[in-house]
């Protein structure tokens, strides 16, 4: 009987620590979400594989949600099958978390300054993924939240897309603080000494601080990362563990009978504590560095102990730390046992609740000076001051970052933030796309809304309504978004304003049904596909061929998966080899002018084609240059930075193509009488001719098209938009050819992390594939170098696995779109480019392979 007994209680244990109870309910969380000033929204954000959802689950765990013991492998926030399988987030998952903080872990004077008394707080959590082909989802994440959490590896450092993701955040007024995380490796798999850790970790957040530094606001003050005030953990996701040096001096404080700051600053940096002397010095034996002897010290005696299983040993030790462990606790050995001994010492979650709350602003001190970057309108009207004030009695205005598939198929929850006011079901709200201009009736619904939820992991929980400062999911209004989008209950609202990408979908595929009778199928899938992913566009070609755009080989992978999969019910397709989109340009300014006559000869148009030159179409493409600005500060700017004639640079009639693109139609005439009369149908001829150029029918990229003379038909019939748009187009297709025309091709940047035996297998497979290398350096205190280079796109399929293969694996290479580059080779003579490279573009688009002749376009008088 007692060994029935003991199965009985060993069974019931298990179970218990397995459904370990929720310690918050849905009422507790929705009374908390009306006190603004005790909720953090933040987002966490990382270097692919530095181990985010890992250590976000430590944060759940805290909340009741999983167990403690299944912390760190659970990753609850990959919700995906495809998520678990292949251990990489995909999509950006929000969970909401009730903590309240006791006084012993905060106390009273270190509470930040504008909380409303209470220590129950709500944290927003937001798991982005840190693969560079999902980085549109990450800037979703950044867009509702007011803080970030950015993670590093402490053997890796800072990483290529850490430096993305952290420009992301700051461009986006977002604070960050820093975890270093994977301390167990360093403790177990590399046993580094202490002092290689400590310069590890200097090095780390010196690099981090030269990033926030270079891309800071100056509206946000010092964004710097300190580890002795606090900003800073240090952590081990896996095994649920973390410390921040305030937690550590407070356990020091009383020994030395000194104060916590104090105490915290003294074990960082160069302080040294001498034992036989008991006196601090300012210079010593790296043995005697206060965050070697009192730190990671304590920490690797511990591990030691666990490891070797010295249990008698970590008794005493964790009784001289106040620790009690449970009996059973002590029967576990190797690393299951220093997993349950760190998390009952130093668990992850306080040091990140104290740091999320102490350091990261609440929604209402971060919209106070997020407001303008975020609003379009006016910064004076009801909806930014409302935005402004965090005030939940104001009109609503709420940002949807992005739309989450919902339970049944096909149905989408619109996920976003309110950001002003309250948003409750049944109301009726106003719906703005992004193509919304205000005043306008374009891209406007107003519908009602059906259910409001919360998010937390994988399931959604009703509430009645949401008010300002939080985050939430919205049904039954996905019809009426594609993306992103504004709602509010105020007429007089403007939307606000739409997210930058930093990388662009260049890779293109093609896909048909291999059942014709499965088209709509395929249109309702690409329309549903189009609303689920933040990045992803879909164009239809006028050759009746349906068009997915990616950001990167996995990124279209992953879509065109779950366009078969989930969108489609199964329906087999057909999926051509990506595609690239390529750029039409001109290299240099001709002296000939071209003319073009009307289809009934009464108009003539003369035109010539020239050259952007790089610096301007970089800034037009960045934003900078826009056709909104002021006529004559725009002048100003192109005639001091770029050498224009000032008359000219006045007289810009439009950008190219899709209202903002980087060509421009200017008017360099004397003296024409009624040329703003074709005016318009100037600009539409040169919309169409910058969409699809002459070369391939892809889109211009800087040139500048300048109008020389016009002669015109008296008569205004004899001169209507029949007349001049493909007169206009004509002219400027045979500008373009006689511009010594060129191909451009975009470019991708690799970063490659490789041991220095795989050095030669990179250097082939680029050589082979076009690319080549402008930098590589060794990481200091690691045998791995990082190689930078650049890719032509379409060379880059299969260049990953190519790669494995050249250097059995120890590559690991990363591509983000980074420039346009001019081709090798003219498209009007004979060569390799113009026989393989336009012809085939060609025949895809089912033009004639041949070039046209210039005299189709250009006329003689």
């Amino acid at each position: 009987p007692d060994l029935l007994v003991f199965c009985w209680h060993e069974l019931h244990r298990s179970t218990d620590d397995l459904f370990t109870m929720v310690n918050f309910t849905i009422p507790q969380l929705r009374a908390i979400m009306d006190r603004p000033k005790q909720i953090r929204n933040m987002s966490v954000i990382a270097h692919v594989d530095h181990g985010k959802s890992t250590l976000t689950d430590s944060l759940v765990a805290a909340a009741g949600i999983i167990s403690m013991a299944s912390a760190g492998d659970q990753r609850l926030t990959d919700t995906r099958a495809d998520e678990a399988e292949r251990g990489i987030t995909i999509k950006s998952t929000g969970i909401s978390l009730y903590n309240e903080i006791p006084e012993e872990e905060i106390p009273d004077e270190l509470m930040p300054k504008d909380c409303d008394g209470g220590r129950e707080f709500l944290i927003n959590l937001i798991d982005s993924p840190g693969h560079v082909d999902f980085s549109a989802e990450v800037t979703a994440a950044l867009r509702i939240t007011d803080g970030a959490l950015v993670v590093v590896d402490c053997i890796e450092g800072v990483s290529v897309q850490t430096e993305t993701v952290l420009r992301q955040a700051l461009g986006e007024r977002i604070k960050p603080v820093v975890a270093v995380n994977k301390l167990d490796r360093g403790f177990l798999e590399l046993q580094l000494d202490w002092e290689t850790f400590y310069s590890g970790f200097v090095k780390h957040v010196e690099n981090i601080n030269v990033i926030i530094s270079t891309y800071r606001d100056d509206a946000m003050g010092d964004l710097q990362v300190y580890p002795d005030k606090g900003t800073v953990c240090f952590s081990a996701g896996l095994h649920g563990w973390a410390f921040t040096l305030p937690q550590f001096a407070k356990m020091y404080a009383k020994k030395f009978g000194v104060d916590l700051t104090k105490m915290s600053e003294r074990l960082w940096g160069e302080n040294y504590f001498n034992p036989a002397e008991k006196k601090w010095t300012k210079s010593g034996d790296s043995q005697f560095r206060a965050f070697n002897m009192f730190i990671l010290d304590p920490i690797g005696k511990i591990v030691q102990c666990c490891m070797n299983d010295q249990n008698d040993k970590l008794v005493k030790m964790l009784s001289a730390l106040n620790i009690k462990m449970k009996k059973e606790d002590y029967e576990l050995t190797g690393k299951a046992l220093l997993k349950r001994t760190m998390q009952n010492w130093l668990p992850a979650h306080k040091a990140l609740l104290q740091m999320m709350i102490i350091h990261l602003p609440s929604p209402h001190q971060a919209q106070k000076y997020r407001a303008e970057l975020l609003y379009t309108g006016p910064t004076d009207d009801a909806c930014c001051t409302a935005i402004r004030e965090c005030d939940p009695n104001g009109p609503l205005m709420l940002y949807v970052s992005k739309m989450v598939p919902g339970a049944d198929k096909g149905r989408f929850i619109a996920f976003g933030r309110v950001f002003a006011g309250t948003v409750c079901a049944g109301v009726k709200i106003r719906i703005m796309g992004p193509n919304y201009v205000p005043g306008a009736k374009g891209d406007l619904n107003i519908k009602s809304i059906q259910r409001v939820v919360l998010f937390m992991g994988k399931r959604q929980d009703p509430v009645e309504s949401v008010p300002v400062g939080n985050t939430c999911g919205m049904v039954g209004i996905d019809q009426f978004l594609i993306k992103t989008g504004t709602l509010s209950t105020d007429d007089t609202a403007f939307p606000m304003k739409d997210m930058k990408f930093s990388v662009s979908p260049v890779v293109r595929c093609a896909v048909e049904p291999k059942n014709p009778q499965d088209l709509p199928k395929l249109v309702e899938g690409l329309k549903r596909l189009a609303k689920s992913d933040p990045m992803v566009v879909i164009t239809m070609e006028e050759s009746g061929e349906h068009i997915v755009a990616g950001a990167g080989e996995l990124h279209m992978e992953i879509c065109l998966k779950d366009l078969q999969d989930d969108y489609m019910g199964g329906a087999p397709l057909k999926i051509s080899d990506p595609v690239v989109s390529y750029r039409e340009t001109v290299t240099e300014e001709t002296e000939v002018e071209c003319m073009a006559k009307s289809p009934n000869k009464h108009n003539r148009l003369y035109f010539k084609a020239g050259p952007l030159g790089d610096e301007l179409t970089e800034k037009i493409a960045e934003g900078e240059i826009t056709p909104r600005d002021d006529v004559k500060t725009r002048g100003r700017i192109m005639a001091d930075e770029h050498g224009w004639d000032v008359d000219i640079a006045r007289k810009i009639w439009a950008f190219g193509p899709d209202i903002v693109g980087p060509n421009l139609i200017v008017d360099a005439t004397k003296a024409v009488q009624y040329l703003s009369e074709i005016k318009d149908s100037c600009v539409a001829g040169f919309n169409w001719v910058t969409k699809e150029g002459v070369i391939c029918e892809e889109n211009m990229r800087g040139i500048v098209f300048s109008i020389l003379d016009v002669t015109m038909h008296a008569d205004a019939i004899h001169r209507g938009g029949g007349q001049i748009i493909p007169t206009a187009r004509r002219v400027m297709y045979a500008a373009e050819m006689i511009s010594s025309p060129r191909l451009m091709e975009p470019m991708f940047l690799v970063e490659i992390q490789c041991p220095e035996t795989a050095m030669g297998g990179i250097y082939s497979c680029l050589n082979r594939r076009r690319g080549h290398v402008f930098e590589e350096n060794q990481r200091p205190g690691t045998p791995l170098y990082n190689v930078k280079a650049y890719l032509p796109v379409s060379e880059s399929f299969g260049f990953d696995s190519d790669l494995r293969a050249q250097t059995a694996g120890q590559a690991f290479p990363q591509c983000v779109f980074d420039h346009w580059q001019q081709v090798q080779g003219d498209p009007l003579v004979e060569g390799k480019l113009r026989d393989d490279v336009i012809f085939a573009i060609r025949k895809r688009k089912g033009l004639t392979p041949e070039l046209p002749p210039l005299d189709r376009y250009k006329d003689k008088l």
